[in-house]
């Protein structure tokens, strides 16, 4: 893809959105495309989290080890999505596995480079951190509301 695609697909993202073109063309010269085959592993469940990723192109199947070493689909990734975007932040463990579908293409966005926007544009990190801190409500928020379940 080229550097004006990676930046149109990174306004798209939720965490991204509404950055100046600028800001944008920062991630997307600081990233790196990583591509992967169909049925390759993008990252396991539960492994460390140094990065996150926007699908480019393809998709991933998202899936969950249940009880009896069962694997359980969570759910499909395709264009647009990002993936485990709470390590741009902090250390945090991948919450899925994720496998190719389809051949694919993702840009790899590292914690540091993150940081490093946010330390070059601080009026960024106000915008960013609130759109972080909806995320984990709304987490939150879905917990508790099945907090009956596990009674």
């Amino acid at each position: 893809m080229a550097l004006a695609d990676d930046i149109e697909l990174l306004a798209k993202v939720p965490l991204f959105a509404g950055l100046a073109p600028d800001q944008l063309r920062l991630i997307a010269f600081g990233a790196e495309h990583r591509t992967v085959a169909k049925g390759q592993a993008l990252f396991r469940e539960k492994s460390p989290a140094e990065c996150a990723y926007v699908v480019a192109k393809g998709e991933f199947e998202l899936s969950t080890l249940a009880r009896g070493g069962k694997t359980k689909i969570e759910g499909l990734a395709g264009p647009g999505v990002m993936l485990s975007e709470l390590a741009l932040v902090s250390m945090v463990e991948r919450k899925f596995t994720a496998i190719a579908v389809e051949d694919a293409d993702v840009i790899r966005i590292t914690r540091a480079l993150f940081h490093r926007l946010l330390e070059e544009y601080p009026d960024m990190a106000v915008v960013v951190e609130s759109r972080i801190r909806a995320a984990i409500a709304s987490l939150v928020d879905g917990a508790t509301a099945m907090a009956g379940r596990f009674e």
